[in-house]
């Protein structure tokens, strides 16, 4: 039998550190054929006349793929969701299992965070942007580890907030602006990819409510785990769980 690829995609405002707790604990169960892909401008170089459009990062997420020659199992987090939900809905049985947070993201009545309205807003978004470029590197870690990150963690993701960053969350969010993931969601619903499992942080205040999230779920036959005693961070404050979840998940296509 063929060794699947876990294949992990951050969001905003992160990096790939975001990860590292939690493929050392995958690592600790034997688990080690995993990629980590970097959005452009999140971590990774923005192509020529890159717009960071919905679309855009949906084919770039195809195109990463496309390049594994094994089955995948596919993990989101954050705008890493978003970008799963998307090449999923055109492509559903594209990867052998997939699993994500932040599943009220394309219910149709999900309204964006305080931040995510503040970005989508002329001159207001290039201010909040602006703000987090200038924050220091201390800065950074103490607002982001009063979050959930580790001032550790925080640091890594520090590195790579750049102007370049900026210009990409301003794009991304402006194009994500509602009805757009409404739309999203109903052809992911339509395209019904298999194997899914969508996971609820409990004190996550991103992801859409919990009703949300089951509907979305149950809308594609997903199975939904919990996470307790844990934010929109979740793989860094319970890394442990998390690749507990995951690995369950994906044993159970390992027939």
């Amino acid at each position: 039998m063929v060794e699947s690829t876990k294949v992990f995609v951050h969001g905003n405002p992160e990096t790939s550190a975001i990860w590292s707790l939690l493929v050392n604990e995958l690592h600790k169960n034997g688990i080690s054929k995993i990629v980590l892909l970097s959005p452009p401008g999140f971590g990774a170089p923005t192509p020529k006349g890159w717009g960071a459009t919905v679309v855009e990062y949906r084919d770039w997420l195809l195109n990463e793929l496309d390049k594994i020659d094994t089955p995948i199992d596919l993990v989101g987090h954050d705008w890493g969701a978003g970008h799963v939900f998307g090449a999923l809905a055109v492509r559903p049985n594209f990867v052998r299992s997939w699993a994500t947070d932040c599943g009220g993201l394309i219910h149709p009545d999900y309204q964006w965070h305080d931040a995510a309205q503040g970005w989508q807003t002329p001159d207001i978004g290039e201010k909040m942007v602006a703000g987090m470029v200038a924050m220091s590197a201390e800065q950074f870690a103490d607002y982001f580890s009063s979050l959930g990150m580790t001032r550790e963690i925080a640091a890594q993701v520090k590195k790579n907030v750049n102007d370049e960053f900026a210009r990409c969350i301003l794009g991304l969010y402006r194009d994500a602006a509602q009805p757009a993931m409404a739309k999203l969601g109903k052809l992911f619903a339509a395209a019904n990819p298999p194997n899914g499992l969508v996971i609820i942080a409990d004190k996550d205040n991103y992801a859409g409510s919990a009703e949300q999230v089951h509907q979305v779920a149950a809308g594609v036959n997903a199975k939904v785990t919990n996470i307790p005693d844990a934010g929109h961070w979740w793989m860094i404050e319970r890394p442990e769980l998390a690749a507990s979840i995951l690995i369950d998940h994906w044993k159970s296509f390992n027939n």
